[in-house]
């Protein structure tokens, strides 16, 4: 495959697969919502389906996030993050029964979304970064027309010292500039 064939395919994978990801997202929301008992039961939650419920509205907000934001890197990482909260509250909810088909299954389940999801968000980070214009780099600039040193006394030159701004007599440096000998 050439390059060119590459860079054009690798954005356009990572988004329709973050597209895909979206909705996903949004449809096991939907049965987490809406069917909470039965996915409780699948997962190894009896008991929990407040919990699953909860998951699911926060599968259906990071779904939408995904599909209408026009950099869904962000949102892709939100779902790393469920993925892991989904992930310790399996491991927690099913540490006794561990050994059981249903908590293993599950617990690897998200496990590979998760990885699926990491790797979607870190390729679509790229591209944006990608894409975004470099800073600019102002770190020779001064602000002053010239050199501090050329710069140093030029005021005195042409403003002579306020009267309100004059060193009083009594802090003026000894012996007086004029009076040295």
């Amino acid at each position: 495959m050439d390059t060119v064939t590459t860079s054009v395919s690798r954005p356009r994978l990572a988004r329709s697969t973050a597209r895909r990801l979206g909705w996903l997202s949004i449809g096991l929301g939907v049965a987490e919502l809406l069917m909470p008992r039965a996915v409780a039961s699948i997962t190894g939650m009896r008991g929990r389906e407040g919990m699953v419920r909860a998951c699911g509205v926060r599968e259906i907000v990071t779904g939408i996030g995904i599909l209408a934001a026009r950099r869904p890197a962000p949102w892709m990482w939100v779902r790393v993050a469920g993925n892991a909260m989904d992930a310790a509250a399996l491991g927690l909810n099913n540490r006794s029964r561990l050994d059981s088909r249903t908590a293993v299954a599950a617990i690897a389940t998200v496990a590979g979304v998760a990885a699926l999801d990491a790797g979607c968000a870190t390729a679509l980070g790229r591209i944006e970064r990608r894409g975004k214009p470099q800073g600019r780099d102002y770190s020779d600039r001064r602000g002053m027309p010239l050199p501090p040193s050329a710069m140093r006394g030029a005021a005195r030159k042409d403003v002579g010292t306020p009267a309100d701004m004059a060193t009083p007599a009594l802090l003026a440096p000894w012996p007086p500039s004029g009076s040295r000998s």
